[in-house]
């Protein structure tokens, strides 16, 4: 366990994240603008868009670029400057740092180095789809961005099948109608829901089934997009060996190492690790 101390108080240095707007820049509050005006650095997945960003708050400081493709190199230079007493906060381009945006591996890199992170809240599409979705919001799973490949994408949705809990997807204008399709074909005609451009001037509410979505005209589904899916209204049964095993292999067809499968499969069906490896090496045997 490591050393408690609050996070406004000692001598640790801290990481802030900042939630930035995911539409409407009024939704900017009012600390993420007070934290901003308060630092040396600001690191961006984006800093053409966060520029335009700050400079609509009239704040101007210097930017640092941190983007999926470079984010391990970026974290050594802002880890430096923590280290150095200089004040970095860090935004993704709309919404929450590291929620299917980068940021995850510079959070680890501070956390490694002995840095503290915070965070200023905002919005998010997510939470903001499921709030307005009239879809069950006792318990939830954040899916986020379904892979690109068909096959694996596939993978990932027969894996969610089962879940019962109401399922929250991230996609894009480009993908939706095949990713619908899919979710049609293997989830079945649930109840869903695509929030589309939320909190801009063209924010779209859908509500119907899945069958009903495949029909919509693609042209007509542009922007940023949130699918809320109700859950799974199947009876969970136990999962017998054969269904485990093949939960394994269809990991290690999408990919996965056979140790991330295992781990994966031992997780998601509550079953124990090592019951599930031994069933794997059996298979292996056989």
């Amino acid at each position: 366990m490591n050393p408690r101390e609050l996070n406004f108080q000692g001598n640790s240095p801290l990481l802030y994240l900042i939630a930035t707007p995911i539409g409407n820049l009024s939704e900017m509050s009012p600390r993420a603008l007070q934290v901003l005006s308060e630092t040396d650095y600001i690191a961006a997945e984006d800093t053409r868009n966060s520029g335009q960003l700050m400079a609509h708050f009239s704040i101007h400081k210097p930017f640092l670029s941190c983007h999926e493709h470079n984010e391990n190199e970026a974290a050594d230079k802002i880890v430096s400057l923590l280290k150095e007493g200089k004040k970095v906060c860090y935004m993704s381009d709309a919404g929450y740092p590291t929620l299917s945006d980068p940021g995850q591996r510079l959070v680890q890199r501070c956390l490694e180095a002995g840095i503290k992170i915070s965070v200023t809240s905002g919005p998010s599409a997510a939470i903001d789809a499921l709030s307005v979705s009239g879809l069950d919001s006792s318990h939830f799973y954040f899916e986020g961005f379904l892979p690109a490949k068909e096959s694996e994408k596939d993978a990932e949705l027969r894996d969610l099948a089962q879940r019962q809990e109401t399922i929250i997807f991230y996609e894009s204008p480009h993908r939706i109608h095949k990713t619908l399709v899919s979710m049609a074909s293997i989830l079945g005609d649930r109840k869903a829901v695509i929030a589309r451009e939320l909190t801009k001037a063209h924010e779209e509410i859908i509500r119907g089934t899945l069958d009903e979505f495949v029909a919509l005209d693609e042209d007509t589904l542009r922007g940023e997009m949130v699918l809320v899916v109700e859950g799974s209204k199947e009876k969970k049964e136990a999962p017998n060996e054969r269904s485990i095993l093949d939960a394994v292999l269809s990991e290690i067809k999408a990919g996965k190492k056979a140790k991330e499968a295992v781990k994966n499969v031992s997780e998601r069906l509550g079953i124990p690790k090592n019951a599930v490896y031994d069933l794997y090496l059996k298979s292996k045997e056989d």
